[in-house]
């Protein structure tokens, strides 16, 4: 193919593994062959070629349309490329839109594979200060709220790839199995008359196992709104990967976001539930949220062995009464009441708040949040019972 525009296929195709979709070297020798025998002679004939070949799923055409524009923003860059190998007269510009979702995300692959391709000066021996301490282990115990902008992406990936809690639990229903203790007489004498009579053979069933819902409640006051947004993108990873979980936001007032973090797209998902948000990032009323949900959303989403993750760091600032209320009343709605409160990351914390000594009574279990080690244990936890390290009564008696 005359010109540059096989090194840009491929240069482009990169970039879109690195925002995460997946796309290998033969897609990029098809997509080469494709735009060859297309004779594209416009931008749009360009965009949709390349997006048959790239495109697998429908969640992947966000970040493909933000990355094809951001790489062809450049006034006339297309129609020079296509005029390399094409006799057809190019297209019209495009006009600017808004930017949309996915957008982020292939910019930042876009910029990283351009550094990528800038050759190093002089080849230069360096030594690792850090000795066997990767950047992947320093990453897993870094505070969220001190990661930087592209430290924060590599987390989200990171999130991404978490295994989610394996927690089924046996239910009332009985399913067919296999084997078992358990005969099914019907099947069995259906199986017998299939048969004409002359045998039996024996069928099986047993208790069908289900996933209980998680309900996660996340305080967005300001003292919180970093480590909440990564958990949101936990929130938005298990959403995806099971069916009945449940997210509510509070600062002054309790918000239902589940309808929006089960967007494809994480960042439109983000995004949605920032718009839906009127007190991101101001005060907090512990109390009253925790009131509000009791009374309107405890029935709907508490069934069924639920188990309760509130995500605070106990500060409430109004009167502590009702909190140890409502929070007693929760704790009585739900099988497991797990407590996230990234406070925890100080190695000298103490109970002596009066928000935090009215809820610790009355949650099973209470765990820092503040990295991704912290994350990844809290997913062990959920998978299997609970340590005695995380046993609330502990944090009372040292102050006791």
């Amino acid at each position: 193919m005359p010109g540059k525009l096989s090194e840009n296929i491929a240069y482009f195709a990169r970039a879109l593994r690195d925002a995460g979709l997946p796309v290998g070297p033969g897609a990029v020798i098809d997509a080469v062959s494709a735009v060859e025998t297309a004779h594209i002679g416009s931008r749009e004939d360009l965009y949709w070629t390349l997006h048959a070949i790239f495109v697998k799923k429908h969640e992947h055409s966000d970040v493909f349309t933000q990355a094809f524009r951001i790489f062809f923003r450049r006034r006339a860059l297309i129609e020079k490329i296509i005029q390399t190998m094409s006799p057809y007269s190019p297209g019209k510009d495009e006009k600017k839109k808004k930017p949309e979702a996915g957008a982020l995300r292939a910019a930042e692959s876009l910029l990283k594979a351009k550094r990528d391709e800038t050759p190093p000066e002089e080849e230069k021996i360096e030594f690792d200060a850090r000795l066997t301490i990767s950047e992947r282990e320093i990453l897993q115990t870094k505070d969220f709220a001190q990661m930087t902008a592209q430290e924060i992406t590599q987390a989200r990936i990171l999130i991404d790839r978490l295994i989610m809690p394996d927690d089924a639990r046996p239910t009332r229903r009985f399913v067919s199995a296999l084997s078992g203790k358990r005969i099914d007489p019907r099947r069995t004498f259906r199986t017998s008359l299939r048969q004409g009579g002359d045998s039996i053979s024996l069928q099986f069933r047993d208790r069908a196992e289900r996933q209980p819902p998680v309900v996660a409640i996340c305080d967005i006051s300001g003292s919180m709104a970093d480590y909440t947004r990564l958990f949101l993108h936990f929130l938005h990873t298990l959403t995806d990967k099971r069916k009945r979980v449940h997210t509510f936001l509070f600062g002054t007032r309790l918000t239902n976001v589940t309808r929006s973090l089960k967007s494809r797209d994480p960042d439109e998902a983000l995004a949605k539930c920032s718009e839906q948000v009127a007190d991101w990032s101001g005060g907090t009323r512990i109390g009253p949220s925790l009131t509000k949900f009791n009374r309107e959303w405890a029935r709907r989403v508490l069934g069924q062995g639920a188990i309760v993750l509130l995500f605070t760091d106990g500060l409430e600032r109004d009167d502590t009464d009702e909190l140890q209320k409502e929070i007693a009343r929760l704790h009585r709605s739900c099988s497991k009441l797990v407590w996230l409160n990234p406070l925890l990351r100080f190695d000298g914390f103490e109970a002596k708040a009066s928000g935090i000594r009215a809820i610790l009574p009355h949650v099973d279990e209470f765990r820092p949040i503040h990295n991704l080690k912290s994350m990844e244990t809290l997913v062990q936890a959920l998978s299997k019972d609970s340590a005695a390290s995380a046993n609330p009564r502990l944090w009372l008696k040292r102050v006791a």
